[in-house]
């Protein structure tokens, strides 16, 4: 599997984990997925939420890339009227 990497300088590491996770709506207390009733501290630590949301905009990204092409090809073979005639005429 290849790797796509970005390099952030270390001074702004923190900054850029910063805007993701509060773009991306991340919580340091979260509702307990076990019981759906107590707050607990957020299992998945910020950087890690980082890189997910990062992979998710990757996905979404490709996946609208990919319906895109799709579309417009669909569209364009529906351009084409059917040939269709009136026998009487």
């Amino acid at each position: 599997m290849a790797i796509f990497s970005v390099e952030i300088a270390d001074q702004d590491v923190d900054r850029v984990i910063e805007a993701l996770c509060i773009n991306y709506g991340w919580q340091e207390q979260i509702t307990d997925p076990q019981d759906g009733m107590n707050v607990i501290a957020n299992p998945e630590v910020k950087f890690a939420f980082a890189n997910r949301m990062v992979r998710n905009f990757l996905k979404e990204h490709v996946k609208k890339y990919e319906i895109d092409i799709i579309t417009k090809k669909v569209t364009a073979a529906l351009e084409d009227d059917p040939i269709i005639r009136d026998p009487q005429v």
